[in-house]
């Protein structure tokens, strides 16, 4: 994903050689999306009413929570990377931004994004 997004900016500078570009440092942060279906679920669990819930309810429940998880995730890992002084990613300068760390206009994407990670690592039933 950071991948394509890196090289969709490279047509904003008129460079169509569309290269992207990330940090080995970032696999292990989206190695993270793995657990968002297994925590929805336990919150599903949780809450004690996955049984109960519509599929539109669902989408909306797994994919705000999805969203929170993953500002979270980028925000702590970011913050731990800045201490460093390793951080690969600075949004210093772009609205909506808290700390550099997160962009809150990605908030639609990380809602989908999760429901897409939740539904490629999702267990497949018989």
């Amino acid at each position: 994903m950071e991948i394509i997004f890196t090289s969709a900016e490279s047509i904003a500078v008129g460079d169509m050689r569309l290269m992207g570009r990330t940090s080995l440092l970032m696999f292990p942060i989206y190695g993270l999306g793995a657990l968002l279906g297994p925590i929805c679920q336990w919150l599903d669990r949780w809450l004690g009413d996955a049984e109960r819930l519509g599929i539109r309810d669902k989408i909306w429940r797994h994919g705000t929570n999805n969203m929170v998880l993953i500002f979270l995730a980028e925000y702590l890992s970011g913050a731990f990377l800045k201490f460093y002084g390793i951080c690969p990613w600075d949004y210093s300068g772009r609205f909506f931004n808290v700390d550099g760390l997160i962009r809150l206009d990605f908030a639609p994407f990380w809602f989908g994004a999760g429901l897409l990670f939740e539904g490629i690592t999702g267990r497949k039933k018989p």
